[in-house]
């Protein structure tokens, strides 16, 4: 497993992969064609939901 820099995009997808994300909820496209501020508010909202769980 490659690691990536904390905050690149790279990171963040791999961190949605872990949780069962791969592709854009409302899009469907996969998460690598989106540019890093997309991938960061998906991201942000998975860990918000998780935390509110």
């Amino acid at each position: 497993m490659k690691v990536a820099y904390q905050g690149a995009k790279g990171w963040y997808i791999q961190k949605l992969r872990e949780k069962g994300i791969t592709k854009h909820p409302v899009e469907l496209r996969k998460l690598e064609l989106y540019k890093t501020f997309v991938v960061k508010k998906l991201y942000d909202a998975s860990v918000e939901k998780q935390a509110a769980e």
